[in-house]
């Protein structure tokens, strides 16, 4: 399956970094957060990717053009008044990799519409450019063809953020504890597996993905979730991408599946 990647939104939330490059494409680990979700799908075996970008798009088109010179041996060769480049070894992903300018202003809706050309009459998965995951894709697959319906998310628990009271009908608190992700609420995390049929819940460019699309999934009853118990963790601030930068260098990120190591990051230390 293609896996179509969302990454043309402001990421007004981590200005810090976003006012000089896209949020997918603020490195954790030195490398891309964009990178490290398509190293997760590759993982399971998926490696034709449509990025769907907008906000300084031109910035993920150079990264990836470069991306070969840089991961690579090369000798250049001046001499004799010519040009020459050799390339020697490389590390590189087995990836297909389409850029795809879906607007600088387009909703989410709006750039899954602007990319049916390239997915064509297949399923295909999506998810946002800015989290991480280790759900198991290839289960997330299986359950959504057994479900027979348009659209599957997966589903994880937001943990709640302060203590829980139990406060009875005198006001009086009954019960104090501390917060777990029992109390949590369930959240789309993205990770979607959805049939062609979606694209005729898009309309123009305007279209919000998750508003009136699945509100209307939802009413016929072709929105299914895929319920994860594991790992998940959006990058929407500088504390968020701290914690991110710390599980890596510490060796404990549950989504680094890989084995190619990720480079220490000194300004994060």
């Amino acid at each position: 399956m293609k896996v179509v990647l969302l990454a043309g939104g402001f990421g007004s939330r981590i200005s810090e970094e976003s006012v000089f490059k896209p949020k997918p494409m603020i490195e954790i680990g030195g490398m891309p957060i964009l990178w490290h979700i398509m190293k997760e799908y590759a993982y399971y075996g998926h490696n034709e990717f449509i990025i769907c970008a907008g906000y300084k798009q031109e910035y993920i088109k150079e990264w990836f053009a470069h991306y070969f010179l840089h991961h690579s041996d090369v000798t250049f060769d001046f001499r004799n008044g010519k040009n020459e480049m050799t390339v020697h070894h490389s590390l590189l992903e087995n990836w297909q990799v389409t850029v795809v300018d879906t607007g600088y202003n387009t909703m989410t809706g709006g750039r899954i519409k602007r990319i049916q050309e390239y997915v064509q009459d297949e399923p295909f998965l999506m998810t946002y450019g800015d989290g991480v995951c280790d759900v198991d894709i290839n289960k997330l697959i299986q359950f959504h063809k057994q479900q027979g319906k348009i659209a599957t998310l997966t589903a994880v628990k937001q943990m709640q953020e302060k203590g829980v009271l139990d406060i009875g009908g005198d006001n009086a608190v009954k019960a104090f504890r501390e917060k777990n992700v029992k109390d949590g609420t369930s959240i789309n995390a993205g990770y979607m597996v959805l049939e062609p049929e979606i694209f005729n819940y898009l309309s123009d460019d305007t279209c919000v993905f998750e508003q009136t699309p699945l509100m209307k999934l939802v009413e016929e009853g072709e929105l299914m979730s895929y319920v994860h118990t594991g790992f998940w963790q959006c990058m929407d601030n500088i504390r968020e991408k701290a914690a991110l930068e710390k599980l890596l260098a510490n060796g404990t990120a549950p989504w680094k599946k890989w084995d190619r190591a990720i480079p220490n990051n000194p300004y994060n230390e």
